[in-house]
């Protein structure tokens, strides 16, 4: 005898049946647009250098960057992320090639631009921790603690070089108080007021940082927790948050994206600016690793790493897969 009326009535399993129904019902869609991809360029080198702790990640020559850029470009990423990696002889106490027009990281954003000029959103990082010769984000004081507002003065110029060499967007990292307004500010007074600042508005000290360290050819000895956030703390972030506003932040990030989520998603709520998260380097190694080994599909679990980022309230992500990812797409 037939029976109705039973349970369940309602059936969610009914919009998972088939790969079009999940398609169709989808709450969350990556799209190449949303992607960034971050790239190293390193002073010195005739070829590609392979990043041991980043399979299939390289330190660029100038010639293979432009190329990267091209392909990037072609896939319908929206950005490339710069990071500059000095000669080693070249690093001092304060980050000279920093602030030099012929650093590798400006003549890394003049060779970009020329090649993609406004297809393709040219970023840098502004940061002195590739450039230095003890690996800090900032300069030194007498005692050897990072000095906050002598650290200002150098990311000023830093910001200048970079936006006359090409830059679009400015990421200011370092994480120093203050730091969005002095940038903006210094932009403004050199006639750069186009030039955008993606503030690193919530970048936690983390343990996932360590292949990147290797792909810039970090010179750091001791860690930056005081300049950093704490990965305990929460709230903090928001204040972070309110400051960047304040100052002038065109977008804010998240930094690393994986392990804080949580807090994507509260600045995401918070704000009504464009929010971007790093999927940094030690998250990319550890799904590479994991798969190499046969312990997980690689493809489906950067899909997945990268929708979950974009689930929390992410519109760009900057993904070492970027290119990859967006021809999939």
């Amino acid at each position: 005898m037939t029976k109705y009326g039973s349970f369940p009535g309602t059936r969610p399993r009914r919009l998972r049946t088939t790969p079009a129904m999940r398609r169709m019902v989808a709450e969350t869609r990556l799209h190449p647009a949303d992607l960034i991809l971050p790239a190293f360029v390193r002073e010195g080198i005739a070829a590609p250098v392979e990043i041991e702790s980043m399979p299939g990640v390289v330190q660029h020559t100038r010639d293979t960057l432009k190329k990267a850029a091209v392909e990037a470009l072609a896939a319908g990423v929206s950005g490339i992320m710069l990071f500059g990696v000095p000669e080693e002889s070249k690093k001092d106490a304060v980050g000279t090639p920093g602030t030099d027009p012929d650093g590798i990281l400006q003549l890394a954003i003049r060779d970009v631009r020329a090649e993609v000029g406004d297809e393709l959103i040219v970023m840098s990082d502004l940061c002195l921790d590739e450039t230095t010769d003890h690996g800090h984000c900032g300069v030194l004081d007498a005692e050897g603690r990072v000095d906050n507002d002598a650290t200002l003065e150098r990311y000023a110029e830093m910001a200048q070089v970079q936006a006359d060499a090409g830059a679009h967007v400015v990421g200011p990292s370092g994480m120093m108080d203050g730091q969005i307004g002095v940038i903006r500010d210094a932009l403004d007074q050199v006639g750069h007021e186009d030039v955008s600042i993606l503030a690193y508005t919530a970048k936690y000290s983390s343990a996932f940082y360590g292949p990147f360290r290797e792909a810039v050819g970090s010179s750091l000895k001791g860690d930056r927790k005081t300049y950093q956030q704490d990965p305990a703390n929460s709230r903090e972030s928001l204040r972070e948050l309110a400051l960047d506003l304040e100052e002038g932040a065109d977008m804010v990030m998240v930094k690393p994206a994986g392990p804080y989520l949580d807090i994507l998603a509260k600045v995401a709520d918070a704000v009504d600016v464009p929010v971007a998260a790093y999927q940094i380097s030690g998250e990319y190694a550890m799904i590479q690793a994991a798969a190499e080994r046969g312990w997980i599909d690689r493809d489906k679990a950067v899909m997945e790493s990268l929708t979950g980022i974009k689930r929390a309230g992410a519109n760009m992500i900057l993904t070492y897969w970027a290119t990859e990812v967006a021809r999939q797409l």
